[in-house]
């Protein structure tokens, strides 16, 4: 077995905020560095609902697909499996969740495995990821503090 990656962190918003942030705000903060299309002005998609779709589209409306929802649990828990750059058949399990740490304040927790799934490749992959999330995680802590994509009363 390959070990999971497990992150845990903070961030500066109410639970159903952070969990909105990552399913409905996702193009808002998801860096196009981090897309397959890599196209300025992409959208990134979470559709709600077990069976829907993760994808990106394109200005031109071309769409990528690079996951599927497995778990949804709004706003406590997200899973999906995870595909981008890869066949549905090598996807990996991601799965989150958001943690009322006081009013203001969430904990996520985020599990991303299944690597032994990619064979002799999956070390590799693992570590790709890692990177990844790194480059990832720190811009969606950002985008929930901000106060302009927060939802007024």
């Amino acid at each position: 077995m390959i070990e999971p990656l497990r992150m845990s962190f903070l961030v500066e918003c109410p639970v159903d905020h952070a969990f909105d942030v990552w399913t409905a705000q996702t193009s808002r903060w998801w860096p196009v560095s981090h897309t397959v299309s890599a196209e300025p002005g992409l959208e990134v998609v979470f559709q709600a609902g077990k069976g829907g779709r993760i994808y990106e589209r394109t200005r031109n409306g071309v769409e990528v697909d690079s996951g599927e929802i497995t778990v949804w649990e709004p706003p406590r828990r997200l899973g999906y499996l995870w595909h981008i750059r890869a066949d549905r058949a090598d996807a990996t399990e991601v799965e989150i969740t958001f943690t009322e740490e006081g009013d203001l304040r969430t904990r996520v927790d985020i599990e991303h495995r299944g690597w032994e799934r990619l064979g002799a490749g999956g070390p590799g992959w693992r570590d790709a990821n890692q990177a990844g999330w790194n480059g990832v995680l720190p811009v969606y802590t950002v985008a929930c503090a901000r106060v302009e994509l927060r939802e007024r009363p």
